[in-house]
């Protein structure tokens, strides 16, 4: 029987998972010029939380302990093992940075969640929010998968659950910004495998020419109107409002 968190682990050891990696990376472009705090919500296998640790005060949450013991540890961070609960105990602005990377769809209670999120991040702090896009998936499905049923079952509403993970609440750009709109500014807006994942050729993605020539690509379309609608993924880059007193925050939160 195939295990899906360990074969999930070996597809982000491949190109064309290291790729939605260094991507984020770019879309960030995080400053290593101070030392931040920055906390990882959802962190998985810790790649993101490894990768800022270097230079930067990181906690990682992530309950799954499977998705623990496979975690990356080339740097120091704290690794919490817990899920959403962990969020009321970190003090009202607290992070300079809070990551959230395909996690809200699976979350009991999304909008409390993003509450808390905009809540311990400190004001001119960053939120960075990565979520499926569904017109990207049916793009997959229709021409890297040859399952143009898939793609319109999809596009009909007619979805059936996820293979690795179960079944998600998708959620629309525009619900997420609108619901943190009294506190957070979106910033930017990208795509994330737009092309990547659409070729069958496994083989070309390992070689250097490709992956540096396709990240290029990718890091140029992301940012193209007409590319980030049909991302596999979104990237959502909020900003936390300077103009509002802590007290008011929390009343708004409350």
């Amino acid at each position: 029987m195939t295990n899906p968190i360990q074969n999930y682990r070996n597809v982000v050891d491949q190109p064309w998972g290291r790729m939605f990696y260094d991507l984020i990376f770019r879309q960030l472009n995080l400053s290593c010029d101070r030392r931040m705090k920055i906390l990882d919500f959802g962190a998985g296998f810790c790649l993101t939380a490894d990768h800022y640790a270097e230079h930067h005060d990181v906690t990682a949450v992530e309950p799954n302990e499977e998705m623990t013991r496979l975690r990356v540890t080339n740097h120091d961070y704290t690794l919490v093992p817990q899920g959403a609960e962990y969020l009321s105990a970190v003090a009202d602005n607290t992070c300079d940075v809070v990551i959230c990377h395909n996690v809200l769809e699976y979350v009991d209670d999304m909008d409390a969640v993003l509450k808390q999120l905009e809540r311990i991040l400190k004001p001119g702090g960053i939120l960075s929010v990565v979520k499926h896009n569904d017109l990207g998936r049916a793009m997959a499905y229709a021409v890297l998968n040859d399952n143009p049923k898939a793609a319109l079952d999809l596009l009909t509403g007619d979805q059936a659950e996820d293979s690795m993970f179960g079944s998600r609440d998708v959620y629309t750009n525009e619900y997420i910004t609108d619901f943190l709109a009294d506190q957070m500014m979106l910033r930017d807006v990208f795509g994330i495998r737009a092309f990547y994942g659409l070729s069958s050729n496994s083989e070309i993605k390992f070689t250097d020419e490709w992956y540096q020539s396709m990240l290029d690509l990718e890091t140029k379309a992301a940012s193209m109107d007409e590319y980030r609608k049909i991302a596999f993924f979104n990237h959502l880059v909020f900003i936390k409002s300077a103009d509002k007193s802590p007290q008011e925050m929390t009343r708004n939160i409350s």
